[in-house]
């Protein structure tokens, strides 16, 4: 299903020197032609699929202000668009790693649902070869590893201001840095904690197999049923839903898993997006550093793979062929 786009507007800032990012401000708002219909719907897709933190406005949010008076129709969107551009311009001069970019505000519709995204955008050079068969260099926009994004879902905003999820944002791959930045720019705080619901999670299924007594394989396959359906309801792109996953699990004892959530506070939410990493951990044992790094299937603990906590010390029979094969081939080169 294609986006419907209502607004789009886009600004550039230009690094000069080593202190100065310049302002370059369009007129007017961009023409939602079928390249720019294009490249948003790539840049919904993108943002989309990746993992996203959770926000939400601080009291004291000048950008919250302004779209606002943007929403009651005090101010157009182009207008909002420019004043924004150069309060980013501003926040992002005070860090030394300040670069420039092509920062875009799309506003448009997705399933009912109202958003706007704000993106600064990379440039990239690139080869191309034209219909003479000669070679030339172009530009493009680097949709793919954009990591300084921003989306306010309007609707969840302006129906539910208590919520602390309505803003998503990628934390970046430069660092803590570049998230700080752009939260400043944003006037928000970190909402929801995706990672602190998933572990919540996993600590409520183990509580709940501990206390129903369950041996080893009876907790590992009721694991694998946790995981299934949150791997699922990842691969569709919906939220963990509590009670959907307890109608889906068989009771321990007399209390569903879902009452046992409750009875005992883990303070999970009703809904929750999945984190993979996470959700990960109901069925394989990971971890890596000191260039050691080791991932297996948990049901292989206490059977192939064994840890003895007083000396931190992993004992593992059979190993894969490939790794057998390269530990023989160095062995015997010695």
């Amino acid at each position: 299903m294609s986006l419907d786009i209502d607004q789009i507007a886009l600004h550039q800032l230009v690094k000069r020197d080593e202190n100065q990012l310049e302002l370059v401000l369009r007129d007017t708002l961009l023409p939602a032609t079928r390249a720019v219909e294009e490249m948003a719907e790539e840049l919904h897709r993108v943002y989309s699929a990746k993992s996203k933190a959770y926000g939400l406005f601080n009291q004291d949010s000048e950008l919250a202000d302004a779209l606002r008076n943007c929403r009651k129709g005090e101010d157009d969107f182009l207008a909002f668009s420019r004043a924004a551009t150069g309060r980013l311009r501003d926040e992002l001069s005070k860090y030394p790693f300040a670069e420039g970019g092509v920062v875009l505000f799309l506003h448009y519709r997705y399933l009912a649902v109202e958003y706007l995204l704000v993106a600064v955008l990379n440039s990239q050079s690139s080869m191309r070869v034209n219909e003479q068969l000669d070679i030339s260099s172009t530009h493009y926009l680097d949709i793919n590893h954009a990591d300084i994004v921003a989306r306010i879902d309007l609707t969840e905003w302006e129906t539910n201001p208590e919520s602390t999820r309505y803003l998503t944002f990628l934390r970046g791959r430069v660092g803590r840095k570049v998230a700080d930045f752009f939260m400043d720019f944003l006037g928000a705080s970190v909402g929801l904690d995706t990672k602190a619901q998933n572990r919540g999670l996993l600590q409520a299924v183990d509580d709940y197999c501990a206390e129903s007594d369950l041996d080893k394989n009876e907790r590992q396959n009721y694991r694998q049923q946790v995981y299934s359906y949150c791997n699922e309801q990842l691969q569709a792109g919906e939220e963990i839903a509590l009670e959907d996953l307890s109608s889906e699990l068989p009771p321990l004892g007399e209390k569903t898993f879902q009452a046992f959530t409750q009875e005992q506070g883990y303070e999970l939410e009703e809904t929750f997006p999945a984190d993979r990493s996470t959700l990960r951990q109901l069925t394989k044992f990971a971890g890596s550093g000191g260039g050691l790094t080791l991932n297996f299937d948990a049901m292989l603990l206490g059977e192939r793979i064994f840890w003895d906590p007083a000396t931190d010390t992993l004992t593992i029979k059979g190993t894969p062929p490939n790794l057998r094969d390269q530990l023989q081939r160095r062995t015997s080169s010695k």
